[in-house]
């Protein structure tokens, strides 16, 4: 019996399945071609990611060692202070102020220095002061910028004849709503009493949250603020995770000015560490946020 004569697709099959194979081959070969430079990119990109975490932490103990060396010879002068080296004394804050501002509290050093240099005799007392005063008015303008770009800021002045009016009850300054991060508080501002030697002010500070808050919680406190309160140290912590600070940017004999901002409490100063309850809190926010894929405040 002869064999049937082949259609045309038998015929397109003998043609296509040597090319079929050649084909697999060829296919198999790129991607195995292609999967060995998807390694070798990521390897590389793995070994450079290693090399600059490795630099960064070499620079970071290098800033840190530095930084540490410069404390204790800065600081050395206030632990064992010579008599009568003013000099000396007010430089070391201005060393201390520009390059620590962020880390220690400094006001003790500038009060302490501002009554030596208030009951000494030496002739350059006024410019010393004027040294000190203005790095302070430095370093809370430098921190008041780094704030107001994840916070929320107003001003207000103080006539200072109303207080002298009005005595022991104080004088209100003007309210002001706050809205940091979808976070609504009231802030509220009373001048209680007013220091011209030391130019200084004592003030009530009282912080609501609006009425339509599930969890409302009022924050209220009492203060003195001078030229050397920084905002990123000398805050007020408030219920729903922000800082509230009230600097003095001005005082002359007629009037005080004020600014006052809200911020994250995570960019308060370095020192300032959070609170346990408040660490759960966000933790159980973040939880409770993922559940449904948008995250809550």
């Amino acid at each position: 019996m002869s064999p049937e004569p082949k259609d045309f697709w038998d015929k397109v099959a003998v043609v296509l399945q040597p090319l079929g194979g050649l084909l697999t081959a060829l296919a198999v070969a790129t991607v195995g071609v292609m999967g060995s430079q998807v390694l070798e990119r990521r390897q590389a990109a793995d070994t450079n990611a290693r090399l600059y975490s490795e630099l960064m932490s070499r620079r970071e103990e290098a800033e840190s060692s530095l930084r540490k060396d410069m404390f204790v010879s800065i600081i050395q002068p206030f632990l064992q202070p010579r008599p009568g080296d003013l000099d000396s004394r007010v430089l070391n804050l201005e060393l201390l102020a520009v390059n620590f501002h962020d880390s220690l509290n400094l006001k003790p050093l500038f009060l302490d220095l501002q009554r030596r240099l208030a009951t000494s005799n030496d002739p350059d007392r006024d410019a010393y002061l004027k040294r000190i005063n203005r790095v302070a008015g430095e370093i809370t303008s430098k921190q008041l910028f780094a704030l107001e770009g994840h916070g929320q800021s107003f001003r207000r002045t103080l006539l200072l004849d109303e207080c002298d009016r009005t005595g022991r009850f104080g004088v209100p300054l003007d309210d002001e709503s706050i809205d940091v991060e979808g976070r609504r508080c009231d802030v509220s501002l009373r001048v209680l009493d007013v220091n011209r030697r030391q130019q200084q002010l004592r003030l009530r500070l009282e912080v609501k949250a609006p009425e339509t808050s599930a969890d409302r919680t009022d924050t209220r406190a009492v203060f003195d603020v001078g030229y050397f309160d920084f905002p990123m140290i000398d805050n007020t912590r408030l219920a729903n995770g922000l800082r509230c600070a009230v600097t003095l940017s001005a005082f002359t004999a007629q009037s005080a000015d004020l600014t006052t901002i809200c911020f994250p409490g995570e960019y308060a100063s370095l020192k300032d560490r959070p609170y346990y309850d408040e660490v759960i809190q966000r933790l159980q926010q973040a939880t409770a946020g993922g559940a449904d894929g948008a995250p809550r405040d």
